[in-house]
């Protein structure tokens, strides 16, 4: 069994917005390249909040996303969830939540995106130290 992949992105500052927008760009990009990404938030505000931005970061791009549980089935190729298990998606897993879920063991990379702050730091190495334990290929990236 190979071994799943986990991304770190280090944001050069702690705005909560730029994180959001990162997490905009690497969904545009996994779109562009054929792939499938389930993004699991906090809270169904935060869901919301990057459903909207998702339809207004760019004025050129369009990317089919929905909230988990609205929609079309099958899901488009971004969904968006905060407390439920996705259906169907196993590809790219964005979360966007304090907490690891349950089922990221199912995914093929996960993706984590980290504030320049102390205590999303301190999450995320705590983070890092729980995928390390169980074996996942750790790739860290500076976003300046």
């Amino acid at each position: 069994m190979s071994s799943i992949r986990v991304d770190f992105y280090l944001l050069a500052n702690n705005d909560e917005q730029a994180k959001c927008l990162l997490a905009c760009r690497l969904l545009e990009k996994a779109y562009l390249r054929g792939h499938r990404v389930f993004v699991y938030c906090n809270n169904q505000q935060e869901a919301e909040t990057l459903d909207e931005l998702l339809w207004t970061f760019k004025d050129n791009s369009f990317i089919p996303h929905n909230l988990q549980g609205e929609g079309p089935e099958p899901p488009p190729p971004i969904q968006i969830g905060y407390r439920d298990e996705p259906r169907g998606f196993n590809d790219i897993l964005l979360n966007l939540a304090t907490e690891i879920p349950g089922f990221y063991p199912r995914f093929r990379r996960v993706i984590e995106i980290v504030s320049n702050d102390e205590a999303a730091k301190e999450l995320s190495r705590a983070h890092y130290r729980e995928y390390r334990a169980k074996h996942c290929e750790l790739q860290t990236h500076e976003i300046i």
